[in-house]
């Protein structure tokens, strides 16, 4: 549920022209299908340069930095210096985007003190406790969804339960009917999707008009979901405004499940690859929630942060920083840093990687975090348990990864079961 920010205004799409180009905030183009399986070799490389980087921007003399060593990132991710505030930057600056201001102006695209207010409204729901609740729930929808794979055939694993896991769990809090979910689904992975602005724009409306209209439904019908209680401090308690209720409860729905969804993908494949720590797992299953940690750090759902800009001149990892320069923060190369994860590229699910960044670092971390994580736990588990023989069906060089700039994620995991 980190959540990925479309670089030109802090929504979700990533294909983008114009100033709000991600290519224009030294974001390269998505890898090529032969490269995008293994991002990891082009992180080590960059990694070997300066832990920050100067970087080329599409915008006429404009300067990026790129940040791939891991202090540096976490220092990054929590220094106030560094602005989240896109609307300020992007100011008056020319775009070719549509986006809806319910996406090009989420949280994510907030500072202190707006942000800290909208972030207290919805982090009450993600709470040890709050989760720990919902645990039966994600159970009993993870078995519902596994009793339709068949013995001995090849199902994938992203279809189910990987992809409608998240969807359902995140819809049921936010009280979506059921009959919705599906388009739900759709417009997310519109508003991800690569080299595509137009779409990605169409669904920026279609999915804020569709929060407004159930903002609107909910009022005549209140209920007991996360949403009723966004209504409830927008309506009686008067700490949102209608514009901020949408964003947020669109933000809430649409983050709540897409990294989640690459995460599972991920951390099956991740064992799927190394069987014999995949054997010591399904041997003491006890040890996976420990083990969780290091399987997001392994191959981070999110490779790039959401964008930041230098509020002045400041130094970061020894390299000066100008006031008003991007700086994109390289999550997926700060978790494979070796200064502080020896032997990054082995898998070693012993070992301590509690402090990865997969869900980000300071006021920013994923709110939902601790919702990603029991699903993470409840999906493999149930997966390892009912099926301790399921391998991969055809070889991992085959496997298709999604065409995006921030989020790394299968389109499909075949697996035999």
């Amino acid at each position: 549920m980190t959540g990925t920010a479309d670089e030109r205004g802090g929504g979700y799409g990533t294909g983008a022209s114009g100033e709000g180009c991600p290519r224009a905030h030294g974001i390269p183009d998505p890898p090529a299908p032969e490269e995008a399986g293994d991002p990891y070799a082009g992180y080590a490389a960059a990694r070997e340069g300066p832990a920050v980087r100067a970087v080329p921007a599409g915008a006429a003399g404009r300067v990026d930095h790129l940040v791939t060593g891991y202090a540096e990132a976490r220092a990054a991710l929590a220094d106030p210096r560094l602005s989240k505030d896109t609307t300020t930057f992007f100011a008056g600056k020319d775009s070719r985007r549509r986006l809806h201001p319910a996406v090009s102006a989420s949280m994510l695209a907030t500072d202190p003190p707006r942000h800290t207010r909208l972030r207290r409204l919805v982090t009450g729901a993600f709470t040890t406790g709050a989760v720990r609740e919902l645990r039966p729930y994600i159970t009993r929808v993870t078995h519902g969804l596994l009793d339709g794979w068949p013995a001995g055939r090849t199902v994938d694993f992203v279809a189910g339960p990987a992809e409608p896991l998240p969807v359902i769990v995140v819809c049921e809090l936010l009280g979506v009917p059921e009959a919705d979910r599906p388009a739900v689904r759709r417009w997310s992975a519109d508003l991800f999707a690569a080299g595509a602005p137009d779409a990605v724009d169409a669904a920026s409306h279609a999915v804020a008009d569709y929060m407004a209209d159930l903002v609107a439904a909910r009022r005549l019908a209140p209920g007991h979901s996360l949403l009723d209680r966004l209504i409830a401090a927008r309506d009686a308690e008067g700490r949102l405004t209608e514009e901020e209720l949408v964003s947020l409860a669109v933000l809430l729905l649409i983050t709540g499940h897409e990294t989640a969804t690459h995460a599972l993908g991920n951390a099956l494949l991740a064992l799927l690859r190394h069987p014999v720590e995949l054997r010591r797992l399904r041997a003491h299953p006890e040890a996976l929630p420990a083990a969780l940690d290091e399987l997001l750090r392994f191959d981070s759902a999110v490779g790039t942060a959401t964008f930041r800009y230098a509020l002045r001149d400041l130094t970061l990892g020894g390299t000066e920083i100008p006031a008003g320069s991007p700086v994109l923060v390289a999550l997926g190369a700060a978790n494979r840093d070796p200064a502080r994860f020896p032997d990054p590229d082995l898998l070693d699910p012993a070992r301590d990687a509690s402090g990865h960044l997969a869900f980000g670092h300071g006021i920013h971390r994923c709110a939902g975090a601790p919702l990603a994580v029991a699903e993470l736990e409840i999906a493999l588990r149930a997966v390892l348990e009912r099926h301790p023989g399921i391998r991969l069906a055809v070889p991992a060089g085959r496997l298709e990864w999604r065409r995006t700039r921030l989020v790394r994620g299968l389109v499909a995991l075949p697996v035999r079961v």
